[in-house]
Formats: structure tokens, C-alpha cells, sequence
């Protein structure tokens, strides 16, 4: 319920009070949470992302509408982008995606680091040769073993897939804050996918190797098994992973909202380099978004 400026959580004979502003993305993992429309309608005012999961596995997002003051003007400016800045902005995005992965073999002392960076350099506008696919084939046999990235039983699949939704969540509440319309995508455009600039191939892909490094920590070679609620609660805080953005430290969500803002600037100035849109990864114990 909301009261006073606040959330309050009850439960049995308890009640918690947390302050709307001190909320980014809660995460309800629990079919018996019941959610006040007053409540909602003021998360959306303070433009909270709140995550919705189902059977302990996020499966729905609600984000607020219009949070910029010019957001007519960005979202036309977003939609009339030139394919030339497009094909730019995703060669950087994979680009960079790939160099944090080499970022995170370095991390846990695997080899192939070197060879990931050499791949990088071979990523074309729009990355029309799928260098991105093929680095993450090399990638995956050098973070775990025995593991395929399609497999829904594999205890490493499930971490990852948990933390992916969670840093989405963020990635979508920092382009709405700039201005931009998650389902206006850079490379995909699936018809159905309302979150094609978060998700897929755009913004969120150079943040994926913070949350694997997070579950390379959780238990790199354990297939099997369910998520504790220990592991729910370490994946719902990829967000606040430390990075660091050029000389900076911040967290994973401070990393999103600049790489929103970079990426509104470069569909401002119909340039990339008013980019890097993501996460740059420096070899642990922390790696870094870009921004």
C-alpha cells in the first residue's frame, strides 16, 4: 500500500515503510504480494521499474510513460535516425559487448581474453557477418564447462536469465528517463518485442558480462538444482555491481542512466560518437560500463 510518500509492506503483524524515491526496481517474486493501484500509479510518478516474476523467474515489467520533459521531440528524432547512425551504434554495442566478455575471461583466469579482443576488431557496421555469435560461441566453452546457453534446466541458465531481466528493467527505466522508446530498436526489430532497444542486440548487451561474472561467482559448474532465494536476492541486485565509467565508480544502474543519455545525445547530433552506449569492462574484480 502507499501512505505519506511511502511504500508500505505488510506482512502477518509487521509493517515496513520504504520512501518512493528510494525505490528503482523491486522485484515482486511472490504470487501472494497484493499491489495498491494508489501505490503503482506512484511508482510510475517517481518512474520506478517495478519487476513482475512468475514462478521465480521475472516475467514482466511495468515502466512509467512520458518521463522526459521533451519526449515528443526525442522519440521523433529516435524514429527518423539515419540507418548509417544505426548501423554505427550497433557496431560499438557489439563491439563493446565483446571486449567486456573478454574482460570477464581475464576475471575468473580463463584463457581466450586475447582472442576475444581480436574478434572485436573485426565487427562491422550493423555486424552483418555475426561476429557476435561466433565470439559468443568462444566465449561460453571458456566461462563454463559443459554448458549450453539454450538449456532452461541449467541451474547457470537460470541465474543468468534472472539477472538479465533485472539489469533490462534498469537498461528500460534509463531510456524511458532520456526520452527514448524502448521499442524502437538499433539492429532487431521484432514486431512483438516492446523492448527491442533494451533488449536483444542494443543497449542492454554490453551489460550481460557483469551478470555473468556474477553467476560464474554463484557456482560456475553447478548444472543442476533450483535458485534458492539466496540466489534470487543476489541476482536481483545486479544493479548495484560496482563499474566504473571512464574515471569514475558507479554502480550498473548509474552506468545505464548514462548510456541512455549518451545515446539521446547521439540521436540529438546524429553522430555515434556522441555514444558509447553501454559497459566497459575492465578485467575484475570489477568491470565497467561504458558511457
Amino acid at each position: 500500500m502507499f501512505a505519506d510518500g511511502q511504500c508500505c509492506v505488510k506482512q502477518d503483524d509487521r509493517e515496513v515503510r520504504i520512501s518512493i524515491e528510494d525505490l528503482a526496481w523491486p522485484v515482486i517474486d511472490t504470487p501472494q504480494a497484493t499491489l495498491a493501484s494508489a501505490l503503482m500509479a506512484a511508482c510510475m510518478e517517481a518512474g520506478v521499474a517495478i519487476v513482475l516474476a512468475t514462478r521465480h523467474t521475472p516475467s514482466g515489467l511495468v515502466l512509467p510513460f512520458h518521463r522526459h520533459h521533451r519526449q515528443s521531440v526525442i522519440a521523433r528524432l529516435q524514429a527518423d535516425a539515419k540507418d548509417s547512425l544505426k548501423k554505427r551504434l550497433r557496431q560499438e554495442m557489439v563491439r563493446r559487448k565483446i571486449l567486456n566478455q573478454s574482460a570477464v575471461l581475464v576475471a575468473v583466469g580463463s584463457d581466450g581474453a586475447a582472442t576475444l579482443k581480436e574478434i572485436a576488431r573485426h565487427v562491422e557496421p550493423r555486424d552483418p557477418d555475426n561476429v557476435e555469435a561466433r565470439a559468443a560461441r568462444f566465449y561460453w566453452s571458456r566461462l563454463f564447462t559443459e554448458f549450453t546457453r539454450d538449456d532452461p534446466a541449467d541451474r547457470r541458465n537460470k541465474l543468468l536469465n534472472y539477472g538479465y531481466a533485472v539489469v533490462r528493467a534498469g537498461v528500460a527505466r534509463a531510456l524511458v528517463a532520456a526520452g527514448l522508446v524502448p521499442a524502437l530498436g538499433i539492429g532487431h526489430q521484432g514486431a512483438s518485442n516492446p523492448f527491442n532497444l533494451a533488449d536483444a542486440d542494443d543497449v542492454l548487451e554490453p551489460f550481460r558480462p557483469f551478470v555473468d561474472l556474477m553467476a560464474w561467482k554463484m557456482g560456475a559448474n553447478e548444472k543442476d538444482g533450483n535458485l534458492s532465494i539466496e540466489d534470487r536476492r543476489a541476482m536481483a541486485g545486479a544493479l548495484l555491481v560496482d563499474a566504473r565509467s571512464g574515471e569514475d565508480s558507479v554502480t550498473l544502474l548509474v552506468a545505464a542512466e548514462t548510456a541512455a543519455q549518451s545515446l539521446m545525445r547521439a540521436f540529438e547530433e546524429r553522430e555515434s560518437r556522441a555514444t558509447p552506449p553501454a559497459a566497459a569492462c575492465t578485467p575484475a574484480p570489477e568491470l565497467e560500463p561504458v558511457a
